[in-house]
C-alpha cells in the first residue's frame, strides 16, 4: 500500500506563504484583481444610462448570468475576496499585537495618513455594503421568483434616498480604502519607487477617486431623476 506524501511543512513557498512579507504579498495581489474587477463591472453598469428602458443593460445583465466562463469566473472571484478578508484579517491582528498602545505615545497623522489608519474600518464596511450590494440585485436576479429585471430592481433600489446615502458613503469609504490599498499593494510588491513612483500614484487616483465616483454617478443620477418625475 503506497504511503501519501505529506507536503513538507519546511517548504520555502509554504514558509514565505507563513511570514509577514508573504501575507502582504498575497493580500497585494487579490487586491489588485479586484481593482481590475471594479474596472469591468463600471464599463457594464455604464450600460444603465442608455436612454432604451433598460434593453441593453438587462440584456448585458443577461448574458453574465447564463454565460459559463463568467460564472466561473465568478466562483474564482469570490475565493479571491475570501482570500483578500482573511489576510487582511490576520495583518490587521498582527499589527495591533505589535503596537498595543497604538499610537498612545505619539501623533497618528505624523505617522501615517488617515485612509492607512482606517483600513480595517473602510474594510469592514465595504464589505458589509457588498453583502447589501449582493441581496438588492444578484439572489433576486439569479434566485428570485421569475428572475426579475435587473434594470428594474436598479431603479427601486436608486428611488430609496436612504439606500442612495448608503451607497453613496460606502463609495466615499471604497475611495480611502483603496487609497491606501493601492499604494500600500505596489509597495509590497516593491515597484513603487523612483520612476514607478508618480504612474503607481496617479493610475491610483484613478482607482480611488475616478472609478468610485463613476459608480456614485448611478445612484445620484436614477434618485434625481426620480425626484424631478422622471422615474
Amino acid at each position: 500500500m503506497s504511503v501519501p506524501v505529506l507536503r513538507n511543512p519546511k517548504s520555502p513557498k509554504l514558509k514565505f506563504y507563513r511570514s509577514s512579507i508573504g501575507k502582504k504579498v498575497l493580500m497585494a495581489l487579490t487586491g489588485l484583481f479586484l481593482c481590475s474587477f471594479l474596472v469591468e463591472h463600471l464599463i457594464g453598469n455604464l450600460l444603465l444610462f442608455k436612454q432604451d428602458g433598460g434593453a441593453t443593460f438587462d440584456a448585458y445583465g443577461e448574458f453574465m448570468s447564463n454565460n459559463f466562463l463568467i460564472r466561473t469566473i465568478e466562483i474564482g472571484l469570490f475565493a479571491v475576496f475570501v482570500a483578500h478578508i482573511i489576510d487582511g484579517t490576520w495583518l490587521w491582528l498582527v499589527n495591533r499585537r505589535t503596537r498595543p498602545q497604538r499610537y498612545e505615545m505619539n501623533k497618528p497623522s505624523g505617522n501615517s495618513c488617515l485612509a492607512s489608519r482606517i483600513t480595517f474600518f473602510t474594510g469592514s464596511i465595504v464589505f458589509i455594503f457588498l453583502v447589501v450590494h449582493l441581496r438588492t440585485f444578484f439572489v433576486p436576479s439569479r434566485f428570485g421568483a421569475g428572475h426579475p429585471s435587473m434594470y428594474r430592481l436598479v431603479v427601486e433600489a436608486f428611488n430609496n434616498p436612504t439606500y442612495v446615502s448608503f451607497y453613496v458613503v460606502a463609495l466615499i469609504l471604497l475611495g480611502y480604502h483603496l487609497r491606501h490599498g493601492f499604494q500600500s499593494a505596489f509597495q509590497s510588491l516593491g515597484l513603487r519607487h523612483g520612476k514607478y513612483k508618480r504612474l503607481v500614484d496617479f493610475v491610483g487616483f484613478i482607482f480611488w477617486f475616478v472609478i468610485p465616483a463613476g459608480y456614485a454617478t448611478m445612484p445620484i443620477y436614477f434618485l434625481w431623476s426620480h425626484l424631478r418625475g422622471g422615474g
